[in-house]
């Protein structure tokens, strides 16, 4: 029996105008590379607790309109952003059609469940770990059912599974995702990701993170690991313990974490020695106002936004690169915001940028809000959760000026001159802390 585990990738702006802008915006179009060639660990990870007597293969779709033959299969599981979730749908429509039954699980999924089971024959609603197998064995049975979700179950990463890295091609993919802990202790009102499938904050054992780059460096000689965390040195004793064990694998590296770690220089040193290339970093806002109620348990990072600029600059001199992630349209912005996001990357050093509008995501708290509100444009365009499209009515401007304002940052931001400053900082930063050693 067949399975074909189908992800939906290429996540591309929806916006035309922004599409054809995109061409120079060597900053969007760099960053949506990088989030094409990821392949989706949650089928490699779903796939490496399906059953020996199951025949599994791995697909991608990055464009639905370039889909001309549907993969061969008795069962079909897609996983999908939310931008390309209507895609997802037609895929399963078209296996329906055929007499192939379908299976849609993730983020999407999992916010608005009633919706996706309008599209497909069963839905996996939480960790993927706990329903997959139930879900095959009703299939094999003839007793599929609507909806599988964990039931209040947590999932513990000490028995998650191998994913199944030997589905890949190796030629396809220039970054391959290790996921070394699930969740967030932080709340941010528009966060999309694992808080969504769990409730809780939990760490994968060091010994299983190591096994699994062990097994991707059995396929790909060199390969560039990118940690699928939402904040990966949360917990300083497991980052301590994971950075001594990475060490020995000289393997570069990239993740996401949050301005705290700049606090720890043993940590710094550490994560260099361990092959960390660059951290992504959710600055958010430059603006006190911005960063005013961003997280619903406390305003953590406004009250460390005096201390940002140091931060960076700390975090560079170790040669580590930071992206500082800023989202246009917050509540307490307003049109000022582009000219501030432009004077702090210059004034901080950032060697790298990314730049996204405040999106609403399905069953997050912000689209509830926003919703409750009547400051959403379309409720349910899917299609515009890119991070670059605008569907929400901003409080301090128009939605026009935020399109505009976020296209004209980008020029200026992108430009061959401003990333040539960029690195130039960067390579200082650096000088400067090995010219302190010596002293």
């Amino acid at each position: 029996m067949k399975i074909a585990l189908i992800a939906l990738s290429g996540v591309r702006a929806y916006n035309e105008e922004l599409t054809r802008l995109g061409m120079t915006l060597p900053g969007f179009v760099e960053r949506s590379k990088v989030i094409a060639s990821l392949p989706s660990l949650s089928l490699l990870t779903i796939a490496g607790v399906t059953p020996k007597r199951f025949d599994v293969e791995y697909h991608e779709v990055a464009d639905i309109r370039n889909l001309d033959r549907l993969p061969d299969c008795d069962l079909a599981a897609l996983a999908t952003f939310t931008a390309q979730a209507k895609d997802a749908y037609e895929i399963s429509r078209r296996y329906r059609e055929a007499g192939i039954k379908t299976v849609i699980g993730g983020l999407h999924a999992s916010a608005v469940p009633e919706e996706v089971s309008q599209h497909c024959d069963a839905v996996v609603v939480g960790e993927g770990e706990l329903a997959w197998p139930r879900l095959l064995e009703d299939f094999e049975a003839g007793r599929l059912q609507r909806l599988y979700r964990s039931s209040g179950v947590e999932f513990s990463l000490e028995d998650a599974p191998m994913p199944r890295f030997d589905l890949l091609d190796p030629e396809r993919y220039n970054r391959i995702t290790v996921q070394t802990q699930r969740g967030c202790p932080w709340r941010c009102d528009f966060c999309a990701s694992s808080i969504t499938l769990t409730p809780r904050y939990k760490i994968k054992p060091v010994a299983k993170v190591i096994a699994e780059i062990q097994a991707i460096k059995s396929i790909w000689p060199s390969p560039f690991i990118e940690f699928a965390d939402d904040n990966t040195f949360v917990n300083k004793r497991h980052s301590r313990e994971l950075m001594r064990a990475l060490a020995r694998e000289h393997v570069p590296w990239f993740t996401e974490t949050d301005i705290s770690v700049a606090d720890d220089p043993e940590l710094l040193r550490m994560m260099r020695e361990a092959g960390c290339r660059q951290i992504l970093i959710g600055l958010e806002s430059p603006t006190a106002t911005g960063l005013d109620g961003v997280e619903l348990r406390k305003n953590w990072k406004r009250e460390r936004l005096g201390a940002y600029e140091d931060a960076i600059q700390r975090i560079q001199s170790h040669g580590i690169a930071v992206n500082g992630c800023f989202t246009l349209g917050l509540d307490g912005d307003g049109p000022d915001v582009f000219d501030a996001i432009y004077r702090f990357v210059d004034d901080s050093g950032l060697q790298q940028v990314q730049i996204t509008v405040m999106t609403a995501f399905p069953g997050t708290p912000l689209y509830r809000r926003l919703k409750s509100e009547g400051r959403l444009i379309e409720e349910t365009a899917w299609e515009k959760c890119t991070l670059f499209d605008v569907n929400i009515a901003p409080r301090h401007m128009s939605a026009r000026e935020l399109e505009v304002g976020l296209m004209e940052l980008g020029k200026r931001l992108y430009s061959e001159d401003a990333k040539r400053r960029r690195n130039h900082n960067f390579r200082r930063q650096m000088r400067g802390q090995r010219l302190r050693l010596a002293g």
